[in-house]
């Protein structure tokens, strides 16, 4: 085997791990749509809603309630989401949200759900 032919094949075995790595679910999240959880928000009174977007995104509306923790502060950020909640949370499409998901259950955190879609799938009203 030639040396070039083992570098492409390393190259797209480490692509193909990315990939699988970044799409692969979270294990014990639970993906809901916007009225799954527009009822989960009412029903549940021991949660915690999470937007994830940077705060420049906020401006432009968020779900009430909810509290930013940016994905990119998340991991400085932890102390300030409880662990004995459920922790629903959201993004723009529903990416980052399940990112985000996975650096909470890698700390503990047991009850993860996220908005399917993101804040684009939203239907009920939005602050600013």
């Amino acid at each position: 085997m030639d040396q070039n032919l083992a570098i492409n094949i390393v190259i797209v075995v480490g692509m193909v791990w990315f990939i699988a790595k970044r799409f692969a679910g979270v294990k014990g999240l639970r993906g809901l749509n916007a009225d799954q959880l527009q009822n989960e928000l009412k029903s549940n009174r021991n949660h915690v809603l999470i937007d994830v977007r940077e705060p420049s995104e906020v401006k432009q509306g968020y779900i009430a309630g909810a509290i930013n923790v940016p994905l990119s502060r998340l991991k400085q950020r932890l102390n300030e989401i409880p662990s004995d909640r459920s922790v629903y949370l959201y993004c723009r499409s529903g990416m980052r949200s399940k990112q985000a998901a996975r650096i909470l259950a890698k700390n503990g955190y047991r009850e993860l759900a996220h908005l399917q879609g993101g804040i684009m799938a939203w239907r009920g009203q939005l602050k600013k």
